[in-house]
């Protein structure tokens, strides 16, 4: 994937060409729709005219990466200058807007929608309670939840597709981090043993608050905890990931049909925003001089 990256040089050009060292009194702060619009600064707005030429990074203090439209420093929706803890975070985030066409499409960029929440975090939330929110989805997770309440005895090609499909991925997790995960027919789903609690908790405390932020947004893309710890775990891939979070819904649509258009669109869209997420989670996981190497090999 890094390497992917380094290849944005010859594709994305100007970008990311010696860059336009700007003084930050000409920085440029743009309303960007991101994870939560609860803080009175986040603005709705999804489109706007563009209005640059030339995207460049630029080296800023601390260590950390700006990103430069023509000669003006990107600022986050909160006003805080726009910076990402490293070289390839900065290129994803370049690349972003460097392949905009005339309209920006704020929606569709996710990389900076991500640095935006983690660098503003507009809700105010430690990351224990980011932690804590995550885990609420263990409670309703769309493997055991939908397993347990909803596996029933017919129709026979959904109970042998949910088999075949869901428990391998839980028979990974319970085996891979030595949780024992609760079972149950109560419509209110399994009652998730307290060892597996803490087991989870302490996971997600590894990462830091960059990480953690991106690890949230999968969680709630695919409304589940197993599937985005298999994915960011590299055991299923993005495109496995939304199949089997989407997959009761996808078995309905092969007997009873869809709108076309409308289930191509949600499917590209949640491919999208996971595959954002998980790829935001590795980049910030890892230290900049680490991944400096990398893409130099």
């Amino acid at each position: 994937m890094l390497r992917n990256l380094v290849r944005l040089h010859s594709r994305v050009g100007h970008a990311l060409s010696p860059p336009i060292v700007c003084p930050r009194s000409q920085a440029l702060k743009l309303p960007l729709p991101l994870l939560s619009v609860n803080s009175k600064y986040y603005s709705i707005i999804t489109e706007r005219k563009k209005f640059y030429e030339d995207v460049s990074i630029s080296h800023g203090e601390g260590g950390m990466f700006e990103i430069n439209l023509d000669q003006r420093k990107l600022k986050t929706p909160g006003g805080k200058l726009f910076t990402a803890p490293n070289e390839a975070l900065a290129i994803a985030v370049a690349n972003e807007w460097d392949t905009q066409k005339d309209t920006l499409k704020f929606y569709s960029m996710h990389m900076t929608t991500l640095c935006n929440t983690a660098l503003d975090n507009p809700t105010f939330r430690s990351k224990d309670q980011i932690i804590t929110a995550a885990l609420k989805y263990l409670e309703t997770d769309t493997i055991w939840y939908i397993i347990n309440v909803y596996r029933v005895e017919e129709p026979p090609s959904l109970v042998e597709l949910q088999n075949n499909e869901w428990d391998p991925v839980l028979n990974w997790i319970e085996d891979g981090y030595n949780v024992v995960i609760g079972s149950s027919t109560n419509i209110l789903g399994p009652e998730i043993p307290q060892a597996t609690m803490n087991t989870f908790r302490q996971h997600l405390g590894s990462y830091n608050f960059w990480s953690l932020t991106g690890l949230e947004y999968v969680i709630t893309q695919l409304k589940s905890v197993v599937l985005a710890f298999a994915l960011i775990d590299k055991h299923i891939t993005v495109e496995q990931a939304v199949l089997l979070s989407r997959l009761e819904e996808e078995f309905q649509i092969g007997h009873w049909g869809n709108v076309e258009w409308a289930h191509d669109v949600d499917l590209y869209e949640l491919r999208a925003r996971t595959a954002a997420g998980a790829l935001f989670v590795h980049f910030s996981s890892e230290s900049s001089t680490v991944k400096r190497k990398l893409m130099q090999d």
